[in-house]
């Protein structure tokens, strides 16, 4: 099976992507602190099936990091314009975590375009505004931080080891699930020029994303939604009632909770995402 690596031009952005497989179309989008490089373990089962088509976000890996252009309508239009120049219709959508949020976004800026959509182990931004107190502060302290202006950038350089550690450590059931080869691929990824910048840049439009999604907060997405989630997550899974609030989201909700699993549950549980995801996905043919 052939992973392809494109890149294009779209939404003002040149895109990079990877483009694997042959059949109806599943978009994997993927979240921090992480590039589509995340997919590794998915995207050969998935496109036994399917086209995969997994993207690095606005601002990660070896896409485009402008200065602007982070708000979640944004970054689903960058999604929009890359699906265009690929002439690709229908889609089934996954997004793990900051790519969950353009995922949600897409979903109900596109309602027709969505067939299937998968979130992973994501709060919607609104949801965790509505719900800030000490103890969801505390778990999401990298929210707040990473939303001042300059200073991580500057704390954060020359020590992308030392940061990206701290998330992979704390952030897993076991915390050397991130290790050898796959941590230093997302090393390098970071140390580029901008993709720090950028990832901040992403946290930094959640006021902006707030009030995109309190405009629509009572419009349920239609499709077949599947939300996965780590149980051993303290900022999701061990402050959030997640089948609660993803049914405050979706009309027609399957609630995956994943044992001995934290944040990153396409790469902590990998054989269990794959299984559900081929699930979720059976009979979908691309209309």
């Amino acid at each position: 099976m052939a992973v392809r690596h494109h890149t294009l031009k779209a939404n003002g952005i040149r895109q990079h992507y990877i483009d694997a497989g042959a059949g109806p179309v599943v978009v994997l989008l993927h979240g921090f602190p992480e590039t589509n490089y995340a997919w590794r373990h998915q995207i050969p089962v998935l496109a036994e099936r399917y086209r995969v088509i997994a993207p690095d976000l606005r601002g990660y890996g070896k896409s485009d990091k402008p200065a602007t252009g982070y708000d979640k309508r944004t970054m689903a239009a960058d999604l929009s314009a890359l699906l265009d120049s690929l002439d690709i219709g229908p889609i089934a959508l996954v997004g793990h975590d900051r790519g969950a949020r353009v995922a949600t976004r897409f979903t109900k800026d596109n309602p027709d375009r969505v067939k299937r959509l998968v979130v992973m182990d994501n709060v919607p931004t609104r949801i965790v505004a509505q719900s800030m107190n000490a103890h969801i502060a505390k778990s999401y302290w990298f929210f707040l931080f990473h939303q001042v202006l300059d200073l991580p950038e500057a704390l954060i350089a020359g020590r992308e080891d030392i940061w990206l550690r701290h998330f992979f450590t704390d952030w897993c059931y076991d915390p050397q699930t991130i290790r050898n080869n796959d941590f230093d691929a997302y090393v390098e990824a970071y140390k580029a020029p901008g993709a720090v910048r950028g990832a901040m840049a992403d946290y930094r439009a959640a006021p902006e994303d707030v009030r995109q999604d309190e405009v629509d907060a009572d419009i349920k997405i239609r499709c077949p939604t599947m939300s996965i989630w780590g149980e051993d997550f303290e900022a999701v899974g061990g402050s959030f009632d997640m089948a609660a609030v993803w049914r405050g989201m979706a009309e027609n909700l399957r609630a995956e909770p994943i044992a001995q699993c934290g944040h990153l549950p396409q790469e902590e549980q990998p054989e269990i995402v794959n299984r559900l995801l081929v699930d979720f996905l059976a009979g979908w043919e691309g209309v």
